[in-house]
């Protein structure tokens, strides 16, 4: 069997919104054999940006396009072809958008060997530990207190009974800041995990005093409190939080992850496999395990990487909650034929061959702007 075919197709929502919100557009990888097989992958980045890494023709050894590297390839070697990409790139990759184009690549190649096996990844993976997962519904917050309690309170009607808001608002002050965390808590209930994503907005002292506020209302988590890049104050911050801390979701593959990691810097490590594919989140899933912390998905996208993280979760040994991405978009619920949404609260793997997914071809060329191959 043989790559003969990589697809590049950019999907765009109608109405583009000034928010932090990653299910608006999107680039798609598909990845076709010679023997009919199809692989979806997704990338959660800029798609124009995504699609260059992929299209880019050959420079030298060592700066090439990830589709020149690829046709002729076995689909099924994915640690070998991790490692040919990783290596063929290093003058224009080796972190953010040259991991993220792998990282769809990744997933598509996956996708054709559980198609080719006719196995769900989660089995190639290893086998899941969890036949389903609590879901949390995962929003922005409104513009102030009010408005967050009235979203709070639809997604707790919804029938979920954790719920996460982030960014903007967030970080204009903190009597800001305290009047949307209350305003959480109220909408949601005294029962309810209340997850808090900062979006990167504070300094390691600020965020301390953050964390001491908004431990009175009994937050699960406090997400991305500072830069990503500050691990320091990440390891500072995590030895003296009153709640856990978690981040991670700006990751691109293990060496981004390995400061974190090495550091012991999060209390829950957010892994998204649009950013990172099967190869590298099977790894960090080992290491992750290995220093008795926690891990999580990120996804904030479309129905394929919703999919692609249940795979993945499903068999880490302590997972504890899915990110359920409740974005009104039409991207996050009609890109595919399957519904990939918790039902009371609740979420469960995909249990079809490969990602077990299906693309409705109909949302795809009524929102594809661009394609490449």
């Amino acid at each position: 069997m043989k790559i003969t075919q990589i697809i590049c197709q950019i999907l765009r929502i109608p109405q583009i919104e000034a928010k932090t919100a990653s299910s608006q557009d999107s680039v798609l990888v598909r990845i076709r054999t010679d023997n009919d097989l199809e692989g979806i992958g997704e990338a959660d980045s800029s798609p124009e940006m995504v699609k260059a890494a992929i299209d880019a023709p050959f420079s030298h050894n060592i700066a090439a396009g990830l589709r020149e590297i690829l046709i002729g390839e076995n689909p099924l070697e994915t640690e070998r072809l991790w490692q040919k990409m990783y290596r063929r790139t290093m003058y224009c990759g080796r972190r953010s958008v040259g991991i993220t184009a792998m990282a769809a690549i990744d997933m598509a190649l996956w996708d054709i060997k559980g198609k080719h096996f006719g196995e769900p990844i989660h089995r190639l993976l290893g086998g899941k530990q969890h036949d389903r997962i609590q879901a949390y519904a995962s929003i922005l917050f409104g513009k102030d207190g009010d408005a967050t309690t009235a979203i709070g309170r639809r997604w707790r009607e919804a029938g979920y009974r954790a719920v996460k808001f982030g960014w903007e608002p967030m970080g204009q002050s903190e009597a800001v800041d305290i009047d949307l965390v209350r305003g959480a808590r109220e909408g949601l209930g005294s029962d309810a995990t209340l997850l808090i994503d900062a979006g990167c907005v504070w300094d390691a002292r600020t965020a301390l005093q953050r964390a001491q506020a908004f431990q009175d209302y009994k937050i699960g988590w406090l997400e991305e409190p500072l830069h990503p890049d500050d691990y320091e104050g990440y390891r500072w911050l995590r030895d003296r939080s009153p709640v856990p801390i978690a981040a991670g979701e700006e990751e691109c593959g293990r060496q981004a992850f390995r400061p974190l990691i090495d550091g012991r810097c999060l209390d829950v490590y957010q892994v998204d496999l649009s950013r990172n594919g099967f190869t590298e989140a099977a790894y960090l899933r080992h290491r992750v395990e290995e220093i008795g912390a926690r891990l999580c998905n990120h996804c904030y996208t479309s129905p394929v990487t919703a999919a692609a993280s249940l795979h993945w979760l499903t068999t880490c040994r302590d997972a504890f909650l899915f990110e359920d991405c409740v974005e009104d978009s039409p991207l996050r619920h009609e890109l595919t034929h399957e519904k990939i949404q918790a039902i009371d609260g609740w979420i469960c793997p995909p249990d079809g061959p490969g990602l077990g997914i299906t693309l409705n071809e109909d949302f795809v060329n009524a929102h594809r702007v661009c394609e490449s191959r």
